[in-house]
């Protein structure tokens, strides 16, 4: 049995099995990937320059030898439901598959770059990997780069990740990683900066408008029961936001007309996603189906689809239709 919903070979894209998900971790064979270039050779070292007083360079045993965290963290591909969007938008066709949940371990961020000394100049910092190539719609040859503000880039939460699972992280996953909604992976250059970065991965792509993509939106699914669905049955599913825990799930089982309160399993995190159930004894017939999540900062999930022109963060609640016997 396929344990991820192959969308390209090469270079490599694929979804998560949502309907095998059994816990909150996914393992890393059905973790979903995300590629833009041909999987590069791992990087050695990491490289730290920029507007730094101290550029150094880091290898695998000295990030081993800083103090080491860990956090259970969802990740989801911005383009994570634009398969539903009518007039299609352009790029990797994804369901709801692109998202999946992992430990990361490995090291903050600000412990790498504090030693480096950083410039009060700094305003970003960017990563690059060592994936490189031609984008479908690009002239040259590029490699895969994303900044984030240095406020956000000193932060608790950012690390640079060495293990993944408590294993290492597998080819299709990169090398030592920032990872974050738009993770930068097989990791080789951080460098500081004192202006903005406008890369083709930060300016022409992962944007709505002139605005970088770094926060998901609150989203629920629904794991499709497995045919034949007898009554009484539990409906069962996944809610996550980059914004905060969730705070609320709620389940409609007559196309969005009426809605019930689904109750929520315990979250690993606030940057992780939770289970929610919801015990269900209808008569037999055919049923539409629909979640929707409201997290922390108050943001329900949408009942209809987000379009814009590259299809990014469409988190519409997405109808399942049922068949009870």
């Amino acid at each position: 049995m396929d344990e991820r919903v192959t969308l390209t070979r090469e270079p490599f894209n694929a979804e998560t099995r949502l309907d095998l998900q059994d816990g909150p971790i996914t393992p890393a064979s059905r973790h979903y990937v995300r590629s833009h270039f041909a999987v590069p050779p791992p990087p050695r070292t990491i490289s730290v320059a920029g507007t730094v007083a101290a550029p150094r360079s880091l290898s695998i045993a000295d990030l081993r030898a800083l103090p080491r965290r860990s956090a259970v963290v969802t990740l989801e591909c911005a383009g994570n439901g634009r398969a539903f969007l009518d007039p299609p938008a352009p790029g990797e066709q994804w369901r709801l598959g692109a998202v999946s949940t992992a430990e990361w371990t490995g090291v903050t961020l600000r412990s790498i770059l504090e030693p480096a000394g950083l410039s009060g100049s700094t305003i970003e910092i960017l990563f690059r990997g060592a994936d490189a190539g031609t984008p479908p719609d690009g002239a040259t040859r590029i490699s895969f780069e994303r900044s984030l503000p240095l406020s956000r880039a000193l932060a608790d939460d950012v690390l640079v990740a060495y293990a993944m699972n408590g294993g290492e992280i597998p080819p299709e996953h990169g090398a030592p990683t920032w990872y974050g909604m738009a993770s930068v992976k097989w990791l080789t250059d951080i460098v500081a900066l004192e202006r903005p970065f406008r890369g083709f991965y930060q300016a022409a792509r992962y944007v709505v408008g002139a605005e970088p993509l770094r926060a998901m939106k609150p989203r629920a699914v629904i794991v499709p029961p497995r045919p034949p669905v007898w009554a009484p049955t539990t409906v069962r599913g996944l809610a996550w936001s980059g914004q905060g825990s969730i705070t609320r799930v709620d389940l409609s089982v007559d196309g969005g007309r009426t809605w019930r309160d689904a109750t929520l399993g315990s979250q690993p995190s606030a940057a992780a996603w939770c289970e929610w159930r919801l015990d269900w004894a209808p008569s037999a017939g055919t049923y539409d189906l629909i979640a929707r999540a409201t997290d922390a900062s108050g943001e329900q999930q949408p009942l209809a689809n987000r379009a814009n022109p590259l299809g990014y963060m469409n988190n519409a609640a997405q109808p399942v239709r049922v068949d009870v016997r």
